[in-house]
């Protein structure tokens, strides 16, 4: 997918409960007591980099995204926090201090191409002792984007998007991750999930991909494009994911990798 899509903070987290159990799951799994530095690549609209600033309220808790939209409804909705703060930034320009002992990045890596080497990068720069969790999405497969790529591929579409769309290489299998970490001497713990998600609503798969898999489509058509490729793209989620009395099912499968820099000292927990 592309690298630089714009975003709307409030149609991100529509699904709010949807989008932030992966982060509590991912972020369940570090076993760091109590780190002085915390950053959380790729935050958003800043409610979840909240969620760490309270779970370790003695640590500086720092935000990284790209989207200015983000950043300022992320300085917006936490307020007041002098050991929280959120900042501009490229993903990919990121390195760490020497006193950053925590990395999040919850689903944000597969929008930067080559993202495994970049984690290879992290994973030599961090210091003994340090954590890294990672969350990207799995779904590539699936038919929400299955069909979004048939869609732009087509005759009708394939100028206007030629390019603008990435799946192959979006995201590694979880033995790539397992054996980046392993083969950097870090202590790994890796696994997958595919969340059953009962998603309810008029067009809720539609209104799903809206909040990113949809952005960079959108953003390269007109409005009056835009608007007809999602009337066709969502007749064909209507029958890709039928509704049923209590809801509509959407699985949405998520790769998790959390590690630990070995110091000797502690384990993965």
């Amino acid at each position: 997918m592309s690298a630089s899509p714009t975003w709307d903070p409030a149609l991100y987290v529509r699904f709010g409960d949807h989008r932030g159990r992966p982060f509590f799951d991912l972020t369940s799994r570090i076993g760091a007591e109590s780190p002085s530095h915390v950053v959380d690549l790729g935050c958003g609209p800043g409610a979840l980099t909240a969620a760490l600033a309270d779970r370790w309220p003695e640590a500086l808790v720092e935000g990284v995204d790209s989207s200015p939209d983000m950043i300022a409804a992320a300085d917006r909705t936490t307020p007041g926090r002098p050991r929280l703060s959120f900042r501009l930034g490229e993903i990919v320009a990121w390195e760490p201090e020497d006193d950053v002992d925590v990395v999040v990045s919850n689903a944000a890596l597969q929008w930067v191409p080559g993202h495994q080497a970049l984690i290879g990068r992290w994973l030599e720069q961090l210091a003994p002792g340090a954590w890294l969790a990672v969350q990207v999405p799995g779904n590539f497969g699936a038919p929400s984007h299955t069909l979004l790529r048939e869609l732009a591929e087509s005759s009708q579409w394939e100028r206007r998007l030629r390019g603008v769309l990435r799946h192959s290489d979006a995201v590694g299998e979880p033995a790539e991750y397992l054996e980046l970490m392993l083969a950097a001497g870090w202590e790994a713990d890796v696994w997958e999930t595919t969340y059953l998600q009962v998603l309810a609503g008029e067009d809720p798969v539609l209104n799903w991909v809206r909040g990113a898999t949809l952005r960079p489509v959108l953003d390269a058509l007109t409005p009056e494009e835009g608007a007809q490729f999602e009337e066709q793209y969502n007749q064909l989620l209507l029958d890709a994911y039928p509704a049923r009395d209590d809801g509509t099912v959407f699985p949405f499968r998520r790769i998790f990798c959390v590690g630990r820099k070995p110091d000797g000292l502690a384990y993965l927990v």
